[in-house]
């Protein structure tokens, strides 16, 4: 596949499902967990208490999932989180 090309797998009746991707937030040691609460919100749309649980998450075990959907929106997500230099992987999802 070529780039921009989406990641997809045909299925028995021709359809095409998109293959599910995940954003993993690292741990740092510079970021207020404030920061990392108001950065997930924007990226994520996620609410606060869910936002608080992955900055916690983060924080105890040094990476969490923040995100789980298509690749492009992992991307776009990705890009908000880099805003303020927040470590971060893109992995598809086994």
């Amino acid at each position: 596949m070529g780039p921009g090309t989406k990641t997809a797998e045909r299925t028995r009746d021709s359809s095409y499902v998109v293959e599910p991707w995940n954003v993993i937030l690292l741990n740092d040691e510079w970021h207020t967990f404030n920061e990392v609460i108001l950065q997930l919100i924007k990226a994520t749309r996620c609410s606060s208490k869910k936002a608080s649980d992955i900055a916690w998450e983060v924080h105890t075990r040094g990476e969490a999932i923040c995100y789980t959907g298509p690749k492009e929106r992992c991307e776009h997500v990705a890009v908000i989180l880099k805003e303020i230099d927040l470590g971060f992987r893109i992995e598809r999802m086994a």
